[in-house]
């Protein structure tokens, strides 16, 4: 399986603190069943700012590290990019990455507020020919209140990556629906840890994993965990299935606040 999104790298953001955790991160997602893992530091303004050069050389020292130790996981590449006006500025000047420099650009998005700027960032990420990647939509305050926006992303060529972690309600009930619901629906087309620290949620993934394979059956799993990223590394095209139209029932709208 592949980890679409992790942070991984120490002392980068708010992930690993050290290299020590670093790699208890990387044993842990070994046990829980990832041979790869993407790493997806944070980029955002003056907070989080480590540029490619500086994260790339982080990954080098580690995929090395791991060679000689003997250990069955793999490093690559990549950024979770807070969503900016001058996106393309940053891409032409490696401040950012795409994921192992693909066309792929994992993006995201305020928590608890809709960004004025969400649909001028997706246009200018696909009009320079990359393809953008929201991370949890299922998460955001503005998705959950009105869960359509994702259909719209969607249909505008916005690939989505769900978290484990929502599966088990790790962000809340809010979370859980959604993140279920754009399963059931094929709105979802990578799975990601999101791992910040160690004992977190990699121990929990087999778990999850035997719940997803109830939700959408062992064939649509291997796309979200292993296929559709391998595409994704290999700078292709990612298959997706038809989108089925969502429904809530009273019990869910009640807890999504319709």
């Amino acid at each position: 399986m592949i980890d679409f999104h992790s942070h991984i790298l120490p002392a980068i953001d708010d992930g690993a603190r050290d290299e020590e955790e670093t790699y208890a991160l990387l044993a842990e997602a070994e046990a829980a069943g990832f041979d790869t893992v993407i790493s997806t530091s944070h980029y955002i303004k003056r907070y989080y700012e480590a540029d490619v050069k500086k994260r790339k050389e982080i990954v080098e020292n580690i995929n090395q590290v791991l060679k000689e130790q003997n250990l069955n996981v793999k490093v690559h590449l990549g950024n979770e990019i807070y969503i900016t006006n001058d996106i393309i500025e940053l891409l032409k000047d490696k401040k950012v990455t795409p994921v192992e420099g693909t066309k792929y650009v994992l993006f995201e998005m305020p928590i608890n507020s809709k960004p004025l700027n969400m649909y001028d960032f997706v246009y200018d990420l696909i009009g320079n020919g990359y393809s953008p990647i929201l991370a949890h939509p299922e998460r955001y305050s503005f998705v959950q209140s009105n869960p359509d926006i994702i259909v719209d992303l969607i249909n505008k060529d916005v690939l989505m990556q769900v978290n484990y972690g929502s599966i088990i309600g790790y962000y809340g009930e809010r979370a859980k629906i959604l993140a279920r619901k754009f399963l059931e629906c094929n709105m979802v087309h990578f799975l990601g840890s999101d791992v910040h620290r160690e004992k977190t949620i990699y121990k929990k993934v087999p778990r999850i994993i035997n719940i997803l394979k109830e939700v959408i059956g062992e064939k649509k799993l291997e796309k979200l965990t292993t296929l559709n990223a391998k595409n994704v590394l290999n700078n292709k095209e990612v298959e997706t299935y038809k989108m089925k139209k969502m429904q809530f029932n009273m019990v869910e709208k009640i807890k999504l606040k319709f």
